[in-house]
């Protein structure tokens, strides 16, 4: 049975990301900072829930801890919890690049144990195109036209965290993902955004790649892998 643990899952993205896995028959983690939003998604979709602040190292380990006690291993790490704040200051941006990049370092870390005891070892990362170097200067993408300082930034340090830690740690695959702009309350919730279940689908299909997998990539659904 393949083990996967799902970050900021109790709704949007991540929320339908473990409904299709589950559906494969992942034994699928949610992880929320709310207990009560966290268990309340778990049961609607029938998966486990685990307590998780991405933005708490002992939050990470107690996480892991709960993980290891019942599953011997982990087999997926999705780090999908992210936010995104209009602020251009100090305190605004640190919040940001602490819960999009940051927590990618402390949750990672926290699960490589539990990772390197799995047959084939996978960790997915939620990008963007925002933080694409290529696609934020070419005029034929939407991230072109769309303003994002702090949250591009996070979301190219990302992207570099996925190279760094697929060239680091070559024995567990890391790849990101850009689900593309989605109608969930993160993308603004007005509409205009593809359905949640398009989305997720880049995410389940990282999630699942084999042992001769790849690595250190940058996906989109419509188009393969994109440029950095």
């Amino acid at each position: 049975m393949t083990t996967t643990l799902i970050t900021g899952a109790n709704k949007g993205i991540g929320y339908e990301t473990a409904r299709q896995l589950a559906a494969l028959g992942h034994t699928v983690y949610i992880g929320s900072r709310s207990v009560e939003r966290g268990e309340k998604a778990a049961a609607e979709l029938g998966v486990r829930f685990v307590r998780l602040d991405v933005t708490d190292d002992a939050s990470a380990e107690a996480a892991m801890k709960t993980i290891r006690e019942a599953e011997g291993h982990l087999d997926v790490l999705v780090n999908n919890a992210g936010i995104a704040l209009m602020g251009l200051n100090g305190p605004d941006a640190l919040k940001v690049f602490d819960t999009n990049a940051v927590g990618i370092i402390r949750v990672t870390e926290a699960a490589l144990p539990l990772l390197r005891k799995s047959g084939n070892p996978v960790v997915v990362n939620i990008s963007s195109a925002l933080g694409s170097f290529w696609a934020v200067t070419n005029p034929e993408r939407p991230a072109f036209h769309v303003p994002a300082i702090v949250y591009g930034a996070s979301k190219a340090a990302v992207s570099m965290l996925t190279l760094q830690y697929a060239k680091a740690v070559p024995e567990v695959k890391f790849n990101a993902v850009e689900p593309g702009y989605t109608d969930t309350e993160l993308g603004g919730g007005s509409g205009g955004g593809r359905p949640v279940e398009v989305s997720a689908k880049v995410v389940v299909r990282a999630a699942v790649i084999g042992p001769d997998g790849p690595t250190g990539t940058f996906q989109e659904e419509e188009d393969g892998e994109l440029a950095w």
